[in-house]
């Protein structure tokens, strides 16, 4: 398909309005994402997901969703299963990584079974962040750890699991939110860390998954790399350190541009951040005048950025493997961690 935009959006609701149905049809954005403010059942659920895509004229839209486990899932009971916090398979992981990776590795199993039930075919997971003493506690549950070669292990069986579910994964937040001081929800948060640092610890999983089809930058000001511009505003990041000097050739997406971390208009914001060479624009609020802001600084995807999107739209609407689901359930019982969201 031709003619996508350089977007995401929300909606505002359990269903579409007239003003959503006519701004996607207008828009044809890359793509959508649901929250918990969409979601009331999984008949309910599927429907809106279909709506989308029905609205913006393309049957194979990724359809995103922040679905980590514990205290960042958007699919909750009591309709739906509440995965485990990422940390619990990091805790795992101290003592016995190989179960932690086979665990984590089962979860992402139902997830994207889960998630393809319901329409949804694309998961802002895993977040390779590499926790640590200075990093801001809202990070903490969310983490796979703090050791990298951990968070490597099971940030790459999360990946592999969704892709093997037909469930497009997405790397996050590069190049690591770890360290952060702040909630990026709310304030900008500042790494002082010297760049030596920023090597050995918090850029290891990013590098050591650079096959992965998307990757999500960070809104954090790395003073090491760019003591001006956060990570998605920064071309010296985006472009100068994950395109050229990784040598990362999937498609970069935002965070919610919505985030309090940016300073400017939403407008303002999504245009710095496709000039440091970000290609979608993520916006999640489903606020009305906040998407116009989006949709006037958006761009027809490029050849290059449409190659891109197509390798993920492939995964994203791959036919799954099969999976034993009742095995796999038990399996992940028996390791005392399916109903664990704490």
């Amino acid at each position: 398909m031709s003619g996508l935009t350089s977007a995401i959006y929300g909606c505002e609701g359990l269903t579409l309005t007239n003003w959503e149905k006519g701004f996607f049809r207008e828009q044809q954005p890359f793509g959508f994402i649901v929250f918990g403010r969409n979601i009331d059942s999984a008949e309910q659920l599927r429907r809106l997901t279909d709506e989308m895509r029905e609205a913006s004229g393309d049957p194979l839209a990724p359809v995103f969703v922040d679905q980590e486990g514990g205290t960042v899932a958007r699919l909750k009971g009591p309709n739906f299963r509440h995965p485990p916090s990422p940390h619990r398979f990091a805790e795992m992981a101290r003592e016995d990584p190989e179960t932690a990776s086979e665990a984590v590795w089962l979860n992402a199993r139902l997830m994207a079974m889960e998630l393809k039930e319901v329409g949804i075919n694309a998961n802002c997971v895993p977040t390779l962040d590499v926790v640590g003493a200075d990093g801001h506690p809202f990070l903490q549950k969310r983490a796979l750890g703090d050791d990298p070669e951990l968070v490597t292990l099971l940030g790459r069986s999360i990946a592999v699991g969704m892709r093997e579910g037909g469930v497009a994964p997405c790397i996050k937040h590069a190049p690591g939110h770890g360290r952060g001081n702040a909630d990026s929800h709310h304030n900008l948060p500042e790494v002082t860390a010297a760049r030596e640092e920023l090597e050995e610890r918090d850029f290891l999983p990013f590098k050591r998954m650079l096959k992965e089809p998307m990757l999500m930058s960070a809104h954090v000001l790395y003073h090491a790399l760019d003591k001006d511009n956060p990570g998605t505003l920064s071309e010296t990041i985006i472009k100068g350190l994950i395109r050229d000097e990784w040598g990362y050739d999937g498609l970069i997406l935002t965070d919610d541009i919505n985030m309090n971390a940016l300073g400017g208009t939403i407008e303002e914001r999504s245009r710095r951040a496709l000039a440091a060479g970000c290609e979608i624009i993520c916006h999640c609020n489903g606020v009305k005048e906040d998407m116009q802001q989006v949709a006037r600084a958006a761009q027809t995807l490029s050849r290059e950025t449409m190659a891109r999107a197509d390798r993920v739209r492939t995964i994203a609407n791959a036919r799954p493997k099969e999976l034993e689901v009742q095995e796999t359930k038990e399996r992940l019982a028996s390791l005392d961690l399916l109903e664990q969201t704490a």
